[in-house]
């Protein structure tokens, strides 16, 4: 029997979002710095090497520490910078005249130094400069090919580069880029068409076949064996409903959220509260916490909805006698958080990421139970994530689990 083939691996997660900006540019090795370098580095190491060569053909033609081409055979000799013995021999005076001569040489060849030196620290700042200004130049359409890639990050689709300039490289590749942006657009668009539709023509027929069994269930003389079926059908027909509306509104909910207003997770949380507070009371589950204030910017249809799944699993999935559903909202670190843990069964750590797939449930069961059609956590990391947050679930010691949900504000 062949051996189970190994499963992919999926790729690393980036350690950096690149739709928000680095507050420390400078700090990251970006192709701008690295260029500005390379620019700036070749300047430098051009000037030394000329620097030097000028230096040596100066010392050359100076001849340091060569004899002078002349000699003075006798005679008196006064100078204001050079000290020449008094009544000196003619070989003590050649000998003072060559140490002063070479002394002169090196002074002005110490002097050509240190002003080509200044001279070209000056020159390797402006180079610097002017290379960091033509690295950012000649980067600029990449510039604006990572702008446009940051807003379509966004879900904003419709945005185009539209570089102009030289057919080059980059103008290549902007407009490859535009090109991949127009077919995702159009798919996205075929899509949503296609959600809508299908949402549209599923709805109808459960909607008419579930006001044909509430008829037929309100007529007092139907016989009990009908009624049951009836109600059985009924419940199946809801279940299915809320399968519709499940998957219409997490397709809906992998879009970034374009208009939004203040939204406080507080009254979200508590509305979704009021909603299970009958469950939870026939359950005989505790529902506590501490709501503060906690304002985000979002869809406030949707943050109910993350709110109501989470309250409803907590509930649901619970510990048949004496369990508790604590729900928590709270600002931390420059972010709004909603937190909602229970008590209920063990979850294996190795189960925590099988809870955000869709039709997934503890110990991959399927939905062939009747607490709901195995979307739930899925909508609620989709709305997340579409409103720039995240969702960490993570066991509870001795059994349910801590769902943390953290907004940007």
């Amino acid at each position: 029997m062949a051996a189970n083939p190994t499963p992919a691996q999926a790729p690393p997660k980036p350690t950096w979002d690149p739709r928000k900006p680095d507050p420390f540019p400078l700090l990251r090795p970006t192709i701008r710095i690295r260029l500005t370098l390379l620019y700036g580095g070749m300047f430098l190491i051009a000037g030394i090497l000329l620097l030097s060569i000028i230096y040596l053909l100066a010392a050359n033609a100076l001849n340091v520490g060569s004899d002078l081409p002349f000699k003075i055979l006798s005679g008196q000799v006064a100078s204001e910078t050079c000290n020449f013995p008094s009544q000196p021999t003619a070989t003590e005076l050649n000998h003072a005249m060559n140490e002063c001569v070479n002394e002169q040489r090196q002074h002005a060849l110490d002097n050509l130094l240190s002003r080509s030196l200044l001279a070209l620290l000056g020159l390797a700042v402006i180079a610097f400069a002017f290379g960091y200004a033509m690295a950012g130049r000649v980067l600029s359409p990449l510039g604006r090919i990572t702008r446009t890639a940051r807003a379509v990050a966004g879900s904003d689709l419709s945005r185009r580069i539209e570089l102009d300039g030289p057919d080059d490289e980059l103008k290549e590749l902007a407009d490859t880029f535009d090109d991949m942006l127009e077919r995702l657009q159009r798919a996205f668009t075929a899509q949503q068409r296609f959600v809508g539709n299908a949402s549209h023509e599923l709805r109808t027929p459960l909607a008419i076949n579930r006001t044909l069994l509430e008829v037929h269930l309100s007529d007092p003389g139907a016989p009990v064996e009908l009624q049951q079926l009836g109600k059985t059908l009924l419940a199946t027909n809801e279940r299915s409903e809320q399968l519709v509306e499940g998957l219409l509104l997490l397709a809906r909910s992998d879009n970034q959220i374009v208009e939004r207003k203040p939204v406080d997770l507080a009254e979200v949380a508590s509305q979704a509260v009021d909603q299970v507070h009958a469950e939870a009371q026939a359950k005989g589950v505790e529902i506590r916490g501490k709501r503060e204030p906690a304002v985000v910017q979002g869809n406030g249809v949707l943050l109910e909805r993350i709110a109501l799944n989470l309250v409803q699993n907590a509930v649901r999935y619970n510990v048949p006698e004496g369990g508790w559903v604590e729900v928590t909202t709270e600002l931390q670190h420059g972010h709004a958080v909603l937190v909602v843990a229970n008590t209920g069964p063990v979850v294996p750590a190795y189960e925590i990421d099988n809870l955000f797939e869709p039709f997934r449930r503890l110990r991959t069961e399927r939905t062939g139970s009747d607490k709901g059609v195995g979307l739930g956590l899925s909508i609620v990391r989709s709305v997340a994530r579409a409103h720039g947050g995240h969702i960490v679930a993570q066991p509870r010691e001795g059994g349910g689990l801590v769902m943390r949900v953290t907004f940007p504000i």
